[in-house]
C-alpha cells in the first residue's frame, strides 16, 4: 500500500482516518488556506509523483465550499505528477441536479462532473447516487458503490416475521425491492408528489402495510419531510411503527426534532458517508468505511470492483437467475 496517498478535504476527515486504518496507513497532510479575499488555496503535504493519489470529500454543507476545495486539491495532485488522481466521493450532492423539469434551468450534476474531470480527476468513486443516470455524466470511470449490504446487516438476526420494506418513493421502489430480497421481506412504496424542495404530498401507498412494522428506507434524508408524509399515510393504513434506514442522513434543518420525536418512528439507521449531527446520541451510524477501503485497493491493485457494487452478500441473496436459466425454468414447468 506504500504507493497509494490519502488525502481529506475538510468535510468529513473522520471517516478518511477509517478508510486509512482498513488500509494500513495515514491520512496524508494537507492544508486549505482562506485569504482575505475569500479564495481558497489547498496544498498537499506529501509526496505525489507517480503515485496513486485518492482525495476523500463528500459534497455536504456548505456544499460549495468543500466542492471547490475538492478540486483545488485534485488540481494540486494533477500539478504534483500524480499517476493517477481518484476523487472519493462518499456523498454526491448535485445528482439531485440530473434533469430539465422546468424551463431554462440548469443541470448541476452534469456541470459538477466536468469541472472535476477539467481539474484533473481520472475516476470517480462515489456511493449511491440519487439518481444512477448521473453515472453517464462522467468521461472517466466510476465505481458506483451501495450501502444497501451494510444496512440490511443492521436488521439481519431480528423478528421481520411482521416486517414490510417501504420505498417513500416509486422512483426507489427498484432500490427497496433489493434490500426486501436481501432480508426475505415484501416491499411496498409510497406514491410521491414533490411541490418544492422541501414539500412533498405521499397521497397513496403501493402494498398492503396494515398490521406490520415497516422498515423505511431511502437513499437521502434531508429535512426529512417526506419520510413525515410517508409516516401519516402509513398509520392511516394500519401500520404504525417504523424503522427508517438511509444511506446519507443529511438531516437538515428540523429533521432531528422531526424524526427523533415521531410517535411512530422507533429508530433511524444511516451510515457515515456524511458526518452525523451531534445532537443526536440514539441515531444508528454503521461505517462504510470497509468498503471505501476495499474499493480502493481493488482499483490500485487493478481488480474487479463489482462484486461491491450490489452490497450483495450470496448467502443471503443469491443472484437473479439469468435469462437462460429463466428460460429453463419455465420449460420444465410446462411439462
Amino acid at each position: 500500500m506504500r504507493d497509494i496517498v490519502v488525502f481529506t478535504g475538510s468535510a468529513h476527515p473522520a471517516l478518511a482516518r477509517l478508510i486509512c486504518d482498513e488500509l494500513g496507513i495515514e491520512v496524508s497532510p494537507s492544508e486549505t488556506t482562506r485569504f482575505s479575499n475569500d479564495c481558497l488555496q489547498a496544498q498537499l503535504g506529501a509526496n505525489c509523483r507517480q503515485r496513486d493519489v485518492y482525495i476523500v470529500q463528500p459534497l455536504v454543507p456548505p456544499t460549495q465550499e468543500h466542492l471547490m476545495e475538492l478540486l483545488l486539491m485534485i488540481d494540486a495532485a494533477k500539478g504534483a505528477s500524480a499517476a493517477q488522481i481518484t476523487a472519493v466521493i462518499p456523498h454526491f450532492a448535485y445528482a439531485r441536479s440530473d434533469k430539465k423539469d422546468a424551463s431554462r434551468i440548469s443541470l448541476g450534476g452534469r456541470l459538477v462532473a466536468d469541472m472535476l474531470v477539467a481539474a484533473g480527476a481520472d475516476r470517480i468513486l462515489t456511493m449511491t447516487l440519487h439518481s444512477p443516470q448521473v453515472h453517464g455524466f462522467f468521461s472517466v470511470p466510476v465505481d458506483h458503490l451501495t450501502a444497501l449490504g451494510v444496512l440490511a446487516d443492521h436488521y439481519r438476526g431480528r423478528d421481520l416475521s411482521d416486517a414490510i420494506v417501504v420505498s417513500p418513493d416509486l422512483g426507489n421502489a427498484k432500490t427497496a425491492t433489493q434490500f426486501a430480497r436481501l432480508l426475505g421481506l415484501p416491499v411496498a412504496a409510497g406514491s410521491k408528489q414533490r411541490l418544492a424542495d422541501d414539500r412533498v404530498v405521499i397521497d397513496a401507498i403501493v402494498g398492503d402495510v396494515a398490521g406490520k412494522r415497516a422498515i423505511v428506507l431511502d437513499d437521502e434524508i434531508a429535512t426529512g419531510g417526506s419520510i413525515v408524509q410517508l409516516m401519516a399515510k402509513l398509520d392511516e393504513e394500519g401500520c404504525h411503527e417504523a424503522s427508517v434506514a438511509c444511506t446519507h442522513g443529511l438531516f437538515t434543518g428540523s429533521a432531528v426534532a422531526r424524526l427523533s420525536e415521531h410517535p411512530m418512528i422507533t429508530e433511524v439507521v444511516t451510515t457515515d458517508t456524511v458526518p452525523a449531527p451531534g445532537d443526536w446520541h440514539s441515531l444508528v451510524v454503521r461505517s462504510v468505511s470497509q468498503l471505501f477501503a476495499e474499493a480502493i485497493r481493488r482499483i490500485h491493485e487493478g481488480e474487479s470492483v463489482s462484486s461491491l457494487f450490489d452490497g450483495v452478500d450470496p448467502t443471503h441473496a443469491p443472484p437473479q437467475p439469468s435469462l437462460f436459466e429463466r428460460a429453463q425454468l419455465a420449460a420444465s414447468r410446462s411439462r
